[in-house]
């Protein structure tokens, strides 16, 4: 097992999505305790969701001060508001509307229907990550940034043979042409997702199985950008049985 990477298989999604759950639950009690404040980047996806409604129905939910957690986004969808299909509409709806958190703890993507283009909806997402950042950074720092993993090994809405998972100076970029609609999103680069001290990518079914077991094998960040994912010190894939089908034996580690 490598120094840095994880592989913790879970018997089925039900039990994968409590155990990262349970996990969340107890860092956020822990690391707003030893450093004042913690911020955490979330994902969409049905078991992306699927954690958020697991946090909210736990019985430990309000043992942590979300007062105490700043929540942003990794990538969103270019549509309205309120639309359904966006990462935040389906985050306030699992957890977010249910805890006792300051409106200002919550950084949302701006939305097609508010008057601004998507590269300055881009710019102004960056602008505001630089607002909490530290004065020689241009981004917070993230304690846990979750992410999804596609069939295709896209990350956020860094998708294969693209330019947005060569970019290494913006914060923030505007997708025109996602293979995966809508054409159109937002999105954190690589490096300020590889800046995050801990990712904790959370992988569920035989679709994912082969761009998971490539991306471990050491497929290039082009071909699969999910191999281009290192988190700072730690970098766990939470998976299922059938998404871990394809993972090098060596790199499995026993949940706990």
């Amino acid at each position: 097992m490598t120094h840095d990477r994880r592989v913790l298989v879970h018997a089925d999604k039900s039990a994968l999505i409590d155990s990262v759950a349970a996990r969340f639950i107890t860092k956020m009690a822990d690391i707003p305790h030893e450093q004042g404040h913690a911020h955490v980047v979330l994902t969409g996806g049905t078991v992306g969701t699927g954690v958020l409604e697991a946090i909210n129905a736990s019985p430990d939910r309000d043992s942590v001060d979300w007062a105490k957690i700043d929540f942003w986004w990794g990538d969103e969808r270019w549509v309205p508001r309120t639309h359904a299909d966006r990462n935040e509409v389906q985050a306030r709806a699992a957890l977010l509307d249910h805890i006792d958190i300051p409106a200002a703890n919550v950084h949302s993507f701006p939305a097609s229907d508010e008057g601004l283009d998507l590269d300055a909806a881009a710019d102004r997402y960056a602008a505001e990550l630089k607002t909490k950042a530290a004065p020689d950074s241009l981004v917070p720092q993230f304690d846990v940034t979750f992410l999804g993993v596609g069939p295709d090994g896209h990350i956020a809405s860094l998708f294969p043979h693209m330019q947005g998972i060569r970019e290494n100076d913006l914060t923030v970029i505007a997708v025109l042409n996602s293979p995966k609609p809508p054409s159109e999103r937002l999105s954190l680069t690589r490096w300020v997702i590889n800046s995050s001290e801990r990712i904790w990518l959370v992988v569920s079914g035989t679709d994912k199985a082969s761009a998971l077991g490539l991306a471990l094998a050491g497929a290039s960040r082009d071909e699969v950008p999910v191999a281009g994912i290192r988190g700072r010190h730690y970098t766990d894939f939470f998976v299922d049985g059938e998404a871990a089908a394809e993972v090098p034996e060596n790199l499995i580690a026993q949940p706990h």
